[in-house]
């Protein structure tokens, strides 16, 4: 095989941004090298399963997948679209809420379980809509001693990951899927110059319940040369410099059978369907 110099960047790219302190991956988390290449008692969730498929919320969703269409995957979503997406997001959030078991129950958790793909990111906030009162709120950022990066990510359309944004639009499908048999959670994304895989486990929050607190142990790069790098023992320096390899979590604030809704600890706002052609891109 002939050298090739950008392959040499993107590995020295990798073992850079591996190392760094101050990042927690944020869903779904990949290294950053993209630019070189509800709960209540048991009436209450009654009550929740019973209108958790209503003419409204149907409504809402449709509504909801129809304004994030032709946005690549929010990048190009003007402010006004914005402000409308979090306002149906947050309309379905605080009327159907997951249950707070949706971690720790069996049957509850089955809802995660399988492939979800991503449609549409964002921050969960912006100026025109920022002051309002009923906006999302984290709760708990930090996680106490484990004091997880909260430091807020702006762009639309991407991911974060050590500081450099990675594309999410147009034709680079990601997905994230949970696999609640084997208690893993896989983080998928086809870049240009290959696919990205990283697989972790994941606990329930002791703060926030429908919140998955996540560590990342394997990070597989299969480059379009034919090359896979195995990067999971860099995962395992940087756990072992924070002291910790919990460095991220993801809160579920809606799921339903064809449609999930979830903040991270960036800031970010995350639309995901069942569906991989759910939503045009």
């Amino acid at each position: 095989m002939k050298y090739n110099p950008s392959t040499t960047k993107i590995i020295a790219a990798l073992l850079f941004s591996a190392v760094q302190l101050n990042d927690a991956f944020n869903f779904p988390s990949i290294p950053a090298f993209a630019k070189l290449v509800g709960g209540g008692n048991k009436a209450e969730q009654q009550g929740i399963a019973k209108i958790s498929s209503s003419p409204l919320l149907e409504s809402q969703k449709k509504e909801l997948l129809e304004t994030i269409s032709f946005t690549k995957n929010g990048k190009d979503a003007s402010p006004q679209t914005q402000a409308r997406v979090l306002s149906l997001v947050r309309e379905i959030e605080q009327t159907y809420p997951p249950s707070e078991n949706l971690l720790s129950d069996p049957k509850e958790i089955q809802k995660l379980d399988g492939v979800w793909y991503l449609q549409y990111t964002s921050p969960s906030d912006i100026e025109e809509i920022s002051a309002d009162e009923d906006a999302w709120k984290p709760k708990e950022a930090a996680e106490g001693e484990i004091n997880i990066d909260t430091k807020r990510y702006e762009a639309k359309g991407s991911i974060q990951a050590a500081g450099i944004p990675v594309d999410t639009s147009g034709n680079r499908v990601t997905t994230q899927s949970f696999d609640i048999a084997q208690g893993i959670l896989i983080n998928e994304s086809k870049q240009d110059f290959g696919t990205v895989t990283i697989t972790g486990t994941y606990r329930q929050s002791d703060n926030v319940p429908n919140r998955a607190v996540v560590t990342f142990l394997t990070a597989d790069i299969a480059l379009n040369i034919g090359i896979t790098l195995k990067l999971g023992f860099l995962l395992a320096i940087r756990a072992f410099l924070k002291g910790t390899g919990e460095v991220g979590w993801l809160e579920t604030t809606y799921i339903g059978e064809d449609m999930r809704i979830g903040r991270g600890n960036k800031g970010t706002l995350f639309i995901l369907t069942k569906d991989a052609d759910a939503v045009k891109p």
